[in-house]
């Protein structure tokens, strides 16, 4: 089974999805001894494709999209669940919101440049939404970009010539606006097997259950 979970790495309900679909893959292996793990499969969606390459302070951001009281509400209930996953969001430490492409960009790299067994592509996304909200890393800098991605196991050269490249940014928009033509409106957004999808932070058991449905709908 093939798992594709379009995602931004800005957006805190996304690593926690991120975290629930690993509780429900570990259902499923437990479920299903010596069966093949589902292939997880991480697609972009940019939350806020409109910024520039320098983003805009994440202070600012936040009054403009949500106001002062809304925001405490929305990080207070985020932080609670965060909290219920193992996730101690920090966003006191963040100063900057990124344009994401670039980001996107070498996700899709780590995709290209590694079986997906072996799980590169998931460590680099780990790497990069631990680095935003819990260390507060600016991802607008492109020498924060590359010491993430590499420390994640993606070669440097490599990093360096996706992030110079113009084409892995097309390549990037190209995708997210093909998950906006099929009707992606928010993230995260689960699609398992091309047969059935799930939209949001669901719950482990929910998503358990989304892949067992698409088990039975036929090709």
């Amino acid at each position: 089974m093939n798992i594709d979970i379009i995602s931004d790495v800005v957006c805190p309900w996304c690593y926690i999805g991120k975290r629930q679909i690993e509780a429900a893959l570990a259902l499923y292996a437990q479920q299903n001894p010596g069966a093949d793990p589902p292939r997880v499969n991480w697609r972009p969606f940019q939350l806020n494709p409109q910024l520039s390459a320098e983003g805009m302070s994440r202070q600012d951001y936040v009054l403009q999209k949500f106001g002062v009281a809304r925001a405490k509400d929305i990080y207070a209930r985020v932080a609670a669940v965060g909290a219920e996953h193992g996730i101690a969001f920090a966003f006191d430490k963040i100063a900057r919101q990124p344009n994401t492409v670039a980001v996107h960009s070498l996700i899709a790299l780590a995709a290209a440049a590694e079986p997906q067994a072996d799980g590169l592509q998931d460590r680099v996304n780990e790497a990069f939404l631990q680095a935003y909200f819990l260390d507060g890393v600016d991802l607008t800098r492109t020498e924060n970009l590359v010491a993430i991605a590499t420390a994640a196991g993606l070669d440097r050269a490599s990093v360096e010539q996706c992030l110079a490249d113009p084409r892995s940014r097309q390549a990037v928009a190209e995708e997210d606006q093909r998950a906006r033509a099929i009707g992606v409106e928010g993230v995260p957004f689960f699609i398992f097997d091309g047969k059935l999808a799930v939209s949001g932070a669901q719950g482990p058991e929910a998503l358990l259950k989304a892949m067992r449905q698409a088990e039975t709908v036929a090709a």
